[in-house]
C-alpha cells in the first residue's frame, strides 16, 4: 500500500469520527426551537411533532453531548448555562445552512407577495422600489394592503410587515425601523404661526396608533386641543401636513423623505419612542429562495438624501 493510500484512509477515518460526533440534525432543530420558545410544547407545535417526541430528541441530544441543556420547571423549561452558551452558535449554523441551501439549490422566484398597510407601502417600501426593480428584473412583486398593522403574523403571504417586539412562534423577523414620533409641519405653516407650533391645528389618524394625548402625557404637557383633521391612514395625514393644514405627530422613519426634501420640518428635538418596532416577517416553513436575503437588504436599507436625489434623477422627465 502506498503512502498516499494510507493518507487517504486516515482522512476517511477522521471524517467518519467527525460525522459520528455530530448529533442528528433533527435533535439540534428540536433544541433550537425549544430554547427559542422556552417550551417543549410550543416547539412540538412548530415542528409538527408531539411533545413527547421533542422531549425524547432533546434527551438524546443531552446524552450524546454529555451536557445538561435545559432546567425542567413546573411551567416550562429554561436553558442551562451550557444551553445558553450553545444556542447562538446553533442558530448561526442553522441560518447559514438555510441560506447556503437556498443560494445553491433553490429555483429563482418569479413572484412574491408583501402584505402591509397602505402607509408603510407608500412611505417605506416605494422609496426603495428602484433598487428592487433593478436588482430583480425577472421578479414580480405583488403588494396587498391591510387596514391596520397586526401584532402577530396572520396571512399566507411571502412577507408581512407587522408591529411588535419581533418574536413570533414559527416565523423569522427582521426589523425595518424603530417607531419614533415627533411633531412635524410644513415650513409655511410654522411661519404663519410666527414660529409657535403649539398654535397650529392638530392632525391625527384613526386606530390604535399613538396620538397627541400620549405625546402630552409622556412630555408632561397640558392636554392637547382636539384634532381638527383626522384620517384613516398615516399617509393621508402626512399629505395634509405637507400642504400646510396643521401639525402632525409624525413617525420619523415614515416622514424621512418629506423631511429630507424640506416639505416638512421637525418642530422639536423631543421624541416619543415606542416599545415595539416595525418588522418584516416570514414563515419558517416557507421554502427558501435565493433572492430572499438581497430583497430583505433592499427593504431594510437606510435611504440617505443623496440616494433620494439619485432616484429622482433616474426618473423620466415626464414622471418628475
Amino acid at each position: 500500500m502506498t503512502i498516499n493510500q494510507y493518507a487517504w484512509e486516515d482522512h476517511e477515518f477522521v471524517m467518519a469520527i467527525q460525522r459520528d460526533a455530530l448529533p442528528p440534525l433533527e435533535w439540534i432543530r428540536a433544541f433550537e426551537a425549544a430554547a427559542r420558545l422556552s417550551s417543549f410544547t410550543a416547539a412540538a407545535r412548530e415542528l409538527g411533532l408531539t411533545q413527547a417526541a421533542v422531549s425524547q430528541r432533546i434527551r438524546n441530544l443531552e446524552l450524546r453531548l454529555g451536557a445538561h441543556l435545559f432546567d425542567r420547571q413546573a411551567r416550562g423549561v429554561a436553558l442551562s448555562l451550557e444551553g445558553e452558551t450553545w444556542l447562538p452558535q446553533v442558530q448561526a449554523a442553522l441560518d447559514q445552512l438555510v441560506h447556503s441551501t437556498a443560494n445553491l439549490f433553490a429555483s429563482p422566484r418569479r413572484k412574491i407577495t408583501i402584505v402591509a398597510t397602505a402607509s408603510v407601502i407608500e412611505l417605506w417600501i416605494v422609496p426603495r422600489l428602484l433598487q428592487i426593480v433593478r436588482g430583480f428584473p425577472d421578479l414580480q412583486v405583488s403588494f396587498e394592503t391591510i387596514q391596520q398593522l397586526p401584532d402577530h403574523p396572520r396571512t399566507e403571504a411571502d412577507f408581512e410587515i407587522i408591529f411588535g417586539e419581533g418574536n413570533w412562534p414559527g416565523h423569522e423577523a427582521r426589523r425595518l425601523f424603530f417607531e419614533e414620533l415627533s411633531p412635524v409641519a410644513a415650513p409655511a405653516s410654522l411661519r404663519e404661526a410666527s414660529g409657535d407650533w403649539e398654535k397650529l391645528p392638530r392632525i391625527a389618524t384613526f386606530g390604535p396608533r399613538i396620538g397627541w394625548r400620549d405625546w402630552s402625557t409622556e412630555m408632561d404637557e397640558p392636554p392637547p386641543p382636539p384634532a381638527r383633521l383626522r384620517f384613516d391612514t398615516f399617509a393621508q395625514a402626512l399629505r395634509a401636513a405637507e400642504l400646510g393644514c396643521g401639525v402632525l405627530l409624525g413617525s420619523l422613519a415614515l416622514c424621512r423623505t418629506s423631511l429630507d426634501a424640506g416639505r416638512l420640518v421637525r418642530l422639536t428635538d423631543k421624541v416619543l419612542r415606542t416599545k415595539g418596532c416595525y418588522w418584516i416577517t416570514w414563515s419558517r416553513s416557507q421554502p427558501g429562495f435565493r433572492e430572499r436575503r438581497t430583497l430583505l437588504d433592499c427593504l431594510t436599507m437606510e435611504m440617505s438624501p443623496e440616494s433620494e436625489r439619485l432616484k429622482e434623477a433616474a426618473l423620466p422627465t415626464s414622471l418628475k
